[in-house]
């Protein structure tokens, strides 16, 4: 008797888990950053969402829970998708940087490589990026039939045959700055139509 969707659908969130919590334990393995006894930050949302959020390096509420988006922009994140209609069970979060490195130019080259693992594995229909450093990461970790990244807030464009891109500014750097909001907002926002668009399936 053949699977159902249903089935497959459940097999493949299955298999995304089990590959999800192995990259974290390779992770939490990981001894090429200087981060002495701090544990690295991990995405955190569904293993199989249709947006992936990308920001550069954790701030001290990230590292002190070991949680990407945790804080302040999850929380200005959480009202983001609220106002635009996005279901939050449909995101996952993550950082290019995850160890907590005291500059991010310390980070080694094997582990922000380890942002392209965690794209093949949830395999988002839209990448968020956050920042002109996340722009520059993802631009040089050549992500297979990539598109170079452009420096264009609020734009949608293609990054692979199955994954769009928006680009906006660093959301940390919006808290503070009620310009810097406005800049964020109009750039996030481009988000909510492409997920109104999206088929209902």
């Amino acid at each position: 008797m053949p699977a159902t969707d249903d089935e497959i659908r459940e097999k493949y969130l299955e298999r995304a888990i089990r590959e999800i919590n192995a990259l974290s334990r390779e992770i939490h393995g990981c001894e090429h950053c200087p981060r002495g006894n701090l544990m690295p930050v991990l995405g955190s949302g569904h293993p199989q969402a249709d947006v992936m959020l990308v920001k550069h390096a954790p701030k001290v509420s990230e590292i002190e829970e070991g949680v990407a988006f945790y804080g302040r922009s999850g929380n200005a994140l959480q009202k983001s998708l609220t106002r635009l209609d996005i279901d939050p069970l449909a995101v996952y979060g993550t950082l290019v940087v995850k160890c907590p490195v005291p500059d991010a130019s310390m980070a080694d080259p094997v582990c922000t490589g380890r942002l392209v693992e965690e794209f093949a594995i949830v395999q988002p229909r839209m990448l968020v990026a956050m920042g002109e450093p996340t722009v520059a990461a993802i631009n040089e970790m050549e992500l297979p039939l990539a598109e170079p990244v452009q420096w264009a807030p609020g734009t949608v464009a293609t990054l692979t045959p199955s994954c769009d891109v928006l680009v906006t500014p660093d959301i940390d750097e919006s808290l503070d700055d009620e310009e810097a909001k406005r800049e964020f907002w109009s750039a996030f926002r481009a988000l909510g139509d492409w997920w109104a668009e999206l088929p209902p399936y």
